[in-house]
């Protein structure tokens, strides 16, 4: 696993395909080894869990290597629920803020 897990979103996947990334987002159904989630800018991505995934949350920051287009293998996964909900449309500008040429030494990618 690489050092640097940028934080993305469900467009910003294609874009690292192959690398380790971090994708916040809401736990919508189990699919077997898989889980489908909505990613902080409304997109769908499929996350391939390993046996031991301990997600129980809603809301989770997965960690894991892009493999397709929507698609994620889980390596590492945080519950982030608390008592409310996330506001994922300020979580999705967080991201997007992450990518803006003005941050680039903050955020390298």
């Amino acid at each position: 696993m690489e050092l640097l897990s940028p934080r993305v979103n469900s467009a910003r996947l294609p874009a690292f395909m192959g690398r380790t990334v971090r994708l916040p987002c809401k736990v919508l159904k189990f699919q077997g080894a898989s889980v489908i989630v909505e990613a902080c800018d409304g997109g769908q991505v499929e996350v391939r869990l390993n046996p031991n995934s301990g997600l129980t949350a809603t809301f989770v920051e997965i960690i894991g290597q892009v493999v397709g287009e929507s698609a994620i293998k889980f390596l590492f996964g945080i519950n982030l629920d608390s008592d409310k909900e996330l506001d994922m449309k300020l979580v999705n500008d967080v991201v997007e803020l992450t990518f803006d040429p003005r941050f680039k030494k903050m955020f390298p990618q």
